[in-house]
């Protein structure tokens, strides 16, 4: 891949998730609450500790993290997005977690010192990284020796239905300005922590299997493809539509749960 194909990649990113800013805050973050949940619960946290929130978007992890560091904790939250970031800083500031410090920046240039961290935390970000590889050598970098790593990416689409539901959606928008980047792109995760078995941090994968609910198709198409799909003519908006409805509304339109099975990636820094 080329740097100007790189560029371009980051640069489409950015403008999808600036675009989803306030839909995530709206809609998905309560959705994703049980990923976070557990992405806590497996970071272990304790008063005094540095932790990276990468990927942090709306601040909802950080947002958890920062009372289980304590005031002489520290979370710092990185994101791509300056729409994201604008939404995580209100939501620190009403809050008063003044351990929270949120950077502009990406998994592949974290914007943080050597072993600066005692815990990465990666919820839901790590299939949207373009350069792997690059990233695994940031966390074992920014990582302290024997510091963890807690990472969740979504399944395969066969176990997870929000990945089943944005593939066939994505078929209609175009292939992204980069390959190997989307909601099922570590749903094989074995690469990845080949990747970063190679930069020192030797990890596994937990699944489990979590869930959310919406009232009806027209909800779920609104939070989950109205942002990407906004671009496509309206035919092809339709068609779009139609495939998801075929492939998960056999029964027309209804509230439907969606079983969104999460592999957790558990790793520590040798």
């Amino acid at each position: 891949m080329t740097s100007e194909q790189e560029q371009a990649g980051l640069a489409w990113q950015i403008g999808v998730w600036d675009r989803m800013s306030d839909v995530y805050l709206r809609e998905i973050d309560r959705r994703f609450a049980p990923v976070v949940e557990q992405v806590i619960v497996r970071a272990r946290l304790a008063p005094g500790e540095h932790a990276l929130d990468l990927g942090t978007g709306t601040g909802a992890v950080a947002e958890r993290a920062a009372p289980l560091v304590g005031p002489e904790g520290l979370v710092v939250g990185v994101d791509i997005s300056p729409d994201m970031l604008r939404i995580a800083h209100q939501r620190m500031a009403a809050r008063g977690l003044t351990q929270v410090s949120l950077r502009e920046g990406r998994a592949e240039a974290v914007p943080a010192e050597n072993e600066a961290f005692d815990v990465v935390l990666a919820s839901l970000n790590l299939m949207y990284v373009i350069d792997r590889a690059a990233a695994a050598r940031e966390l074992a970098r920014v990582l302290r020796p024997q510091g963890r790593l807690i990472g969740a990416v979504w399944a395969e689409p066969e176990a997870c239905d929000i990945v089943l539901f944005q593939q066939t959606a994505g078929r209609f928008a175009g292939p992204p300005p980069v390959p190997g980047v989307g909601p099922g792109a570590l749903a094989d995760a074995a690469p990845f922590l080949r990747q970063l078995a190679d930069a020192g941090i030797e990890a596994r994968v937990e699944r489990e299997t979590l869930g959310f609910d919406f009232e009806s198709f027209g909800a779920a198409w609104n939070t989950l493809a109205g942002v990407t799909t906004a671009q496509l003519p309206p035919e092809r908006q339709r068609e779009a539509q139609a495939a998801v409805m075929a492939a998960m509304y056999p029964q027309g339109d209804a509230p439907r749960h969606f079983r969104n099975t999460t592999q957790f990636i558990v790793g520590r820094r040798a």
